[in-house]
């Protein structure tokens, strides 16, 4: 019961004044799922698109943002490391995080996924991490796909040497196909229409069995569904696998019609 009403002083203007009201607690949000995301100041994409995919019930994310150059290059990218830590710290300090990912593809493929991983763990160790390369990599064994149709916006330098990071793992990228732009605001101003182009046009090609577009600015995740109709393989980008990945790693294993082969998955 809450304590009886107070008569306040009448000079104040409060006439009703009740004290320590009964309350019941529930999990709060996120009780199946609470996802960390770590967000470039320049991405404009990333949350646009999680709203979308993860409007689940139980499910809740929340995001920092990391400094960065808007040109991409190898330099700029392996710049974030240093910020890692204290962007993964403002995440809900002291509330629980079922996963961190790390929102930047060619960021984590420069870096290493596996620096990402530890510069999280210092602040939260232990936590089950991702980002979208990693992601990327979880979706192609869960599609028990091998050769990969890699639709990226990056500059050549950077282009190449994600091809080299997915052959390394030790998938074959025999279809490749680029924007070549190095401003991070005009990767995320491609309109939907020209990443469809581009995923038809070299997607539909026998030398691939899916295809992967790179780069978490890419308005990508709304149209999987119809790509895969078109192409007839499966598709993925950087935060569509990005946020099945951490469905799955936070133990929501629960199919989700809208968003293509990819959300009705589990983990290989």
């Amino acid at each position: 019961m809450a304590e009886p009403a107070k008569t306040a002083d009448a000079e104040d203007g409060l006439v009703i004044d009740i004290q320590n009201l009964p309350a019941e607690h529930d999990a709060g949000l996120g009780e199946r799922a609470r996802i960390g995301v770590i967000v470039l100041t320049s991405d404009q994409t990333i949350e646009h698109e999680f709203r979308k995919m993860l409007d689940l019930p139980g499910v809740a994310f929340y995001e920092s943002r990391i400094p960065n150059a808007q040109e991409i290059n190898h330099e700029t990218l392996a710049a974030m490391e240093q910020h890692i830590p204290d962007c993964t710290r403002v995440i809900m300090p002291g509330a629980r995080l079922d996963v961190v990912a790390f929102g930047c593809t060619s960021g984590a493929m420069v870096i290493g996924d596996e620096t990402v991983r530890a510069r999280i763990h210092e602040v939260r160790p232990g936590i089950p991490t991702t980002s979208p390369i990693a992601a990327a990599f979880a979706a192609f064994e869960a599609l028990d796909a091998r050769r990969i149709c890699l639709v990226a916006p990056y500059i050549d330098p950077v282009n190449r040497s994600m091809r080299a990071y997915i052959r390394n793992r030790g998938f074959e990228v025999p279809v490749m196909a680029s924007w070549n732009i190095e401003d991070d605001d005009k990767v995320a101003r491609i309109t939907p229409a020209s990443i469809r182009d581009a995923v038809c046009e070299v997607g539909k090609s026998d030398l691939s069995d899916m295809v992967f577009v790179s780069c978490s600015s890419l308005r990508v995740a709304e149209q999987v569904e119809m790509l895969e109709a078109e192409i007839g393989k499966p598709v993925t980008s950087s935060n569509h696998a990005m946020a099945w990945h951490c469905l799955r790693l936070a133990g929501y294993h629960d199919p989700v019609g809208g968003f293509g082969r990819l959300f009705r998955t589990g983990l290989a």
